[in-house]
């Protein structure tokens, strides 16, 4: 026999009542009202930060199922933080507004997100996964052996949709992949504060393959080089420079956080975690912008596209001009450091016209 309903229960007090007023029957009707949402409200289960548990193929089903059940919530508090955020920048830099359209930006960031979380469950090997978990304030690698799908999988399998969603925005006017690829990155941050901290870190190493794939035009990247002898020295250039990035990056990073070490940009300071794993993608994105102008042997992918990107992005996350200068300069050092003079000379013309064209001459500071 099922169990009694709330309307029974009110109906057995009903009975115990002879004389009674309106206000009382309200106040019955409340209180086995919350004892009902607090009999029937499934009891959160603690979610486990054990490792073993967080890579089982049930748990990262679950982890992606509820995540998926979140999404749409998620996905209009992220349109809201990105609209507080750019929409002012409308007017300022003469976007039109036609190019906004908020349904379609946040259907794309979430076709994104449920790609990445599906390739998150899929079955794979045991592969070797590093990722930076911060101590004292400093980060270190950490190396574990996983069933994790590689997230190289996920860049094989979603690079050309990223790229076509990437081109749709592009194309038309380059400003307006800001808008998509912040719905992106709010949209998951706020999908993984759900998480526990290691399992937080291991979903976002996902999201952050499609975050470096909106913001870097990688797939454009393929597109020149295909069109390059395997053994010009352009395109050996960039594949040296390909298999740094990373590492240069760091250093750059790191450098940058003891010559501002109590700058604070919108979302934080420098050394907390989620502004160093921005602060790390900016740096590569500028890697591989220079890949890009060497490829197609033409500076206009910066002029046409990252410049004004930066100019539109970088005001209101409050990111000064002059830390992107500090950015620039060590960079061009790395890759003096990191680089054979004769790739470096490849590279040469796009950093003193990047280096050049975010000076304190042309973007002086408010």
């Amino acid at each position: 026999m099922i169990g009694h309903t709330l309307v029974d229960n009110l109906r057995e007090d009903f009975q115990n009542v002879t004389s009674t007023s309106i206000s009382t029957l309200a106040n019955i009707w409340a209180k086995k009202y919350i004892q009902n949402l607090q009999v029937d409200q499934p009891k959160q289960s603690i979610q486990s930060n054990d490792l073993g548990e967080i890579l089982s193929s049930e748990r990262r089903a679950a982890t992606a199922a509820n995540l998926l059940q979140s999404l749409r919530f998620s996905s209009a508090q992220a349109w809201a933080k990105t609209e507080t955020l750019l929409m002012g920048q409308l007017q300022a830099h003469g976007i039109s507004a036609d190019l906004i359209d908020p349904w379609q930006i946040a259907t794309d960031s979430r076709f994104l997100l449920d790609s990445a979380l599906k390739v998150y469950t899929e079955n794979a090997n045991n592969r070797l996964l590093e990722i930076d978990l911060p101590e004292n304030g400093q980060y270190q690698r950490l190396e574990t052996y996983t069933q994790l799908p590689t997230v190289g999988q996920l860049s094989v399998a979603i690079a050309q949709n990223v790229g076509k969603i990437r081109k749709k925005y592009t194309s038309v006017d380059p400003r307006t992949i800001g808008f998509v690829s912040m719905q992106f990155h709010y949209s998951g941050q706020m999908l993984l504060n759900a998480l526990p901290p290691l399992e937080k870190l291991m979903v976002n190493s996902y999201f952050k393959v499609i975050d470096d794939h909106l913001y870097m035009p990688l797939q454009r990247c393929y597109e020149a080089a295909g069109d390059l002898e395997y053994d010009d020295i352009a395109l050996e250039s960039v594949r040296h420079l390909l298999s740094l990035t990373s590492e240069i990056a760091r250093q750059v990073s790191q450098k940058t956080l003891i010559m501002h070490s109590d700058y604070q940009c919108y979302s934080g300071v420098l050394s907390s975690p989620q502004i160093r794993i921005s602060s790390l993608r900016d740096i590569e994105m500028f890697q591989v912008y220079l890949c890009l102008c060497v490829l197609e042997k033409s500076v206009s992918s910066i002029q046409q596209e990252l410049f004004p990107l930066c100019i539109m992005l970088y005001p209101p996350l409050k990111v000064s001009w002059e830390l992107v200068r500090t950015l620039l300069r060590l960079l061009s050092q790395e890759m003096h450091t990191h680089l054979d003079e004769r790739h470096v000379k490849e590279f040469e013309p796009y950093l003193t016209a990047l280096n050049e064209m975010f000076g304190d001459d042309v973007l002086p500071e408010a």
